[in-house]
């Protein structure tokens, strides 16, 4: 993935244009690389899924 891409899907996430995102085993580390960078980056929630892949969401409150 590209980090185009993702950050894409990240304001997409944060602007409510989706609700959820799933990110396979593959493609987490490019994603998580990314997420890490943001400042909103307690704002998403990452829910680990069977296989290695992961599902966000973004919450309105971040998490402490």
């Amino acid at each position: 993935m590209k980090e185009e891409h993702i950050q894409e899907v990240l304001d997409k996430l944060k602007n409510g244009e989706l609700t959820e995102y799933y990110v396979s085993k593959e493609d987490f580390l490019p994603v998580r690389n990314v997420l890490v960078k943001r400042a909103d980056f307690k704002n998403f929630r990452g829910i680990a899924k069977r296989g290695g892949a992961v599902l966000y969401r973004y919450m309105e409150t971040p998490r402490s």
